[in-house]
């Protein structure tokens, strides 16, 4: 197992276009698959019928999610993943809505309740390789 540091964390990020978030939910942990792109080091994901997520980060202003995406093969075991936790923040600026919007259309093809940009305040990642690769 290689660990990874922030900048490679959020470089596989963008190479991928689902993640799980996760959050509370009546106090209980959630768990979501969402798309997400990157963008100015914050990992922006589109709320897509996901009414409880946008309430709960609507109602606190801000709240804590976790998000989480990786690429492993399931036959060689390889591959990588990553953790991020921060803050997470509807985005209300009509422009930034505009040019994201399109780009994290839902997985379910449903459109996004909102935006939610995630400031990355802790970053980790690991990537498992062949021993003869390292």
């Amino acid at each position: 197992m290689i660990a990874l540091d922030s900048d490679e964390c959020l470089a596989l990020l963008a190479g991928v276009p689902l993640g799980r978030v996760a959050y509370t939910r009546d106090v209980l942990p959630a768990v979501r698959p969402v798309n997400h792109i990157v963008r100015g080091g914050k990992i922006i994901i589109g709320a897509g019928a996901s009414p409880w997520l946008t309430d709960a980060v609507r109602t606190r202003g801000k709240t804590v999610l976790g998000y989480q995406a990786d690429e492993i093969d399931p036959h060689s075991r390889q591959g990588w993943s990553v953790l991020v936790v921060g803050y997470g923040r509807i985005i209300e600026d009509p422009d930034r809505i505009a040019l994201y919007d399109p780009l994290v259309q839902s997985w379910t093809h449903t459109v996004n309740d909102a935006l939610i940009a995630i400031e990355p305040d802790l970053v980790t990642g690991m990537r498992r390789t062949d021993s003869s690769n390292t």
